[in-house]
């Protein structure tokens, strides 16, 4: 490849990780500003989207600071399945939240078990971060020790939690079909580490995607 090409690789890369992360700074600073307009709501849907907005900001930091990529997954369905699993989540958001307890206090309890494992997989995790299945390295400490995907179980916990927030038939579907999505996207990155990371096929031999002894 010339380094004209290179280059052109490398400030696309840029202008992308750029444009997501000052996304996820947009959407944390909308759930800042709901929550300062919304006080008066119980503090279990407070400290809900606080949890929100710390998680978005996560995936911000996360989006600038990735490092290069060796590989990245050809075609498109790849790419939709990366965006829409990505941004799906958060449209329930302009949806009426519920005002019961109990849904609220599990949302509260979701999001920040969620958000917790987050930290826990990104600190191992590190600069390999990416939306669009990418090969960088095969991550074996932490989280990644038991199963191959702790990140997206993290974050399917974050999306229940919101869920619960916004509890209607609608938005059990768009959990449902984020699962869906989420299940293709892992199946893509296993696909294109396969491909690129000789040590990832004896990685994946001994480790299951999400659940131990179901998937």
């Amino acid at each position: 490849m010339s380094t004209i090409a290179l280059s052109k690789n490398y400030s696309h890369d840029r202008i992308m990780r750029l444009f997501g992360s000052m996304w996820f700074l947009l959407l944390a600073l909308c759930v800042a500003i709901k929550i300062g307009a919304s006080l008066a709501d119980p503090w279990p849907s407070l400290l809900s989207g606080f949890c929100l907005a710390i998680f978005y900001m996560l995936l911000a930091l996360l989006i600038i600071t990735r490092s290069p990529a060796k590989a990245h997954a050809d075609g498109l369905l790849p790419r939709i399945a990366a965006f829409v699993g990505s941004y799906l989540p958060w449209t329930i958001s302009f949806l009426g939240k519920t005002d019961e307890t109990l849904p609220n206090l599990a949302s509260t309890a979701c999001v920040l078990v969620g958000t917790i494992m987050m930290l826990v997989t990104i600190r191992h995790l590190g600069r390999s971060f990416s939306l669009v299945p990418q090969a960088r390295s095969v991550v074996q400490t932490g989280p990644y020790r038991w199963i191959k995907h702790p990140l997206y179980v993290a974050e399917e916990i974050v999306v229940l939690g919101v869920v619960l927030q916004y509890l209607t038939p609608v938005t059990v579907m768009v959990l449902v079909l984020h699962m869906g999505i989420q299940a293709c996207r892992i199946l893509y990155e296993e696909d294109l580490l396969r491909r690129n990371c000789p040590e990832y096929s004896s990685y994946e031999a001994s480790r299951w995607r999400v659940i131990p002894y179901v998937w």
